[in-house]
C-alpha cells in the first residue's frame, strides 16, 4: 500500500540535485582508486559514490581491462558494459546490508597475447547506517484484511508478470543522459521508510511517492523501453521501463497510461498521468528504480554520473558474473 500523506516538509525533489550531479562528475574524475590491482596489470576500479546507505544504487568503473570484467557485490553480479575507457556497472545495495567497509574483487580476463592468467583489483564501499524512520500508520482494513482467493491468484499473475519484465537479460545503456525526476512535487514517503499498519502489520517503502493532483503528468525519467503496461491489483495502473544497464523505472497507480508494451521512449516523454488506481489512499505518483531485480533509492539512481557512460559504449557486449 503506498501513501498519499505528506511526510512533514521535506526538501523539494531537485533542491540539492544540481550539487550532487557536480560532486558525483568530479568524483568519476578525481575518486581515489578503490583498491589496487594484481602486480604486472595496469588496470584500476573506482567507485562512485564510494559512500553509500543500504538501498543506495553506485556505478562501478574499471579503467585498463581488455574484456569485460566479473564481479559480486553484496551476492549480487554485476553486469559490465564497454565504455570509452574501460568497462562500467550499475549495482545496487539490498536494505539489509550491515554498515560498514565492503570489499569485494573485480576478475579481470587475462590480456589477448599476455603470459600471465587473469587478475584481480579490489573495489571497497563505505556502507553507512540508513537510519530509515518508522512511521505508524493507521488506514481502512481494506489494507490489511487476508484478500479474498480470487483477488490472491490475481495479486499472484501481477506479480509474475512484473517478475518477468524484470528478469529481462542485461542490455547496453539506451540512454545518453542522467536519470531525470519523473514529476516534480513534494516527496509525501521516502524509499526505506518502515511502516506499521494499524498497530500489527509492519511494511516497508521501496520507492518514493510524489504528491500530484489527479491528471497531473508523469514523465519517463530517461529514455528506455515500455517493457510492462498493466492494471495491477495492488499498484493500479502501472508501468515499467527498461533502460539498459539493468536499470528500471517503475511508475505506480496512474489514472491513464499513454505509452504501450515495446515502444520506445525518450526522456522527459509523458507517459501517463496520477492517479489514484489500485490500492492507493490517495492521489499521487509511487515511483520506483530498480538495479535487475533489486529496488534501491531513486534519489540515489538520480545522483550517479550516468551521462558520462550512457550511449557511450563501443557496442562490446556485457559480461556478468556467473
Amino acid at each position: 500500500m503506498s501513501s498519499g500523506g505528506v511526510r512533514g516538509e521535506p526538501e523539494s525533489p531537485g533542491a540539492s540535485y544540481d550539487v550532487s550531479m557536480k560532486l558525483a562528475a568530479l568524483a568519476l574524475v578525481h575518486v581515489a582508486l578503490s583498491g589496487a590491482p594484481d602486480p604486472g596489470s595496469s588496470a584500476s576500479v573506482s567507485i562512485v559514490p564510494d559512500r553509500v546507505r543500504p538501498g543506495d544504487a553506485f556505478l562501478v568503473l574499471v579503467r585498463g581491462a581488455s574484456a569485460p570484467p566479473t564481479a559480486i557485490v553484496a551476492g549480487r553480479a554485476l553486469s559490465f558494459f564497454q565504455t570509452p575507457d574501460g568497462f562500467s556497472a550499475v549495482g545496487g545495495l539490498p536494505v539489509e546490508t550491515p554498515a560498514g567497509r565492503l570489499t569485494f574483487g573485480v576478475a579481470l580476463p587475462p590480456t589477448a597475447g599476455a603470459d600471465a592468467g587473469a587478475s584481480e583489483c579490489q573495489g571497497t564501499l563505505d556502507v553507512t547506517a540508513p537510519e530509515f524512520p518508522h512511521r505508524q500508520l493507521e488506514v481502512e482494513s481494506r489494507f490489511v484484511a487476508p484478500p479474498p482467493t480470487a483477488v490472491r491468484m490475481r495479486i499472484a499473475e501481477d506479480r509474475a508478470a512484473l517478475a518477468s519484465a524484470f528478469a529481462r537479460a542485461p542490455t547496453l545503456p539506451l540512454f545518453s543522459a542522467p536519470f531525470s525526476w519523473p514529476r516534480r512535487d513534494r516527496i509525501a514517503a521516502g524509499f526505506g521508510e518502515q511502516r506499521t499498519l494499524n498497530g500489527t502489520k509492519p511494511s516497508q517503502h521501496y520507492g518514493l511517492d510524489l504528491a500530484g493532483k489527479m491528471g497531473a503528468p508523469v514523465a519517463a525519467a530517461n529514455a528506455g523501453e515500455v517493457v510492462l503496461v498493466r492494471d495491477c491489483w495492488a499498484s493500479g495502473n502501472t508501468v515499467v521501463l527498461g533502460h539498459g544497464a539493468s536499470l528500471y523505472t517503475t511508475y505506480l497507480h496512474l489514472s491513464r497510461v499513454f505509452v504501450s508494451e515495446g515502444a520506445h521512449v525518450a526522456r522527459g516523454q509523458l507517459i501517463g498521468l496520477v492517479g489514484k488506481s489500485g490500492r492507493a489512499s490517495g492521489p499521487h505518483l509511487h515511483w520506483g528504480t530498480k538495479v535487475g531485480d533489486l529496488y534501491v533509492d531513486p534519489e540515489s539512481v538520480l545522483r550517479l554520473p550516468l551521462g558520462q557512460v550512457g550511449l557511450q559504449t563501443t557496442g562490446y557486449g556485457l559480461r556478468a558474473s556467473p
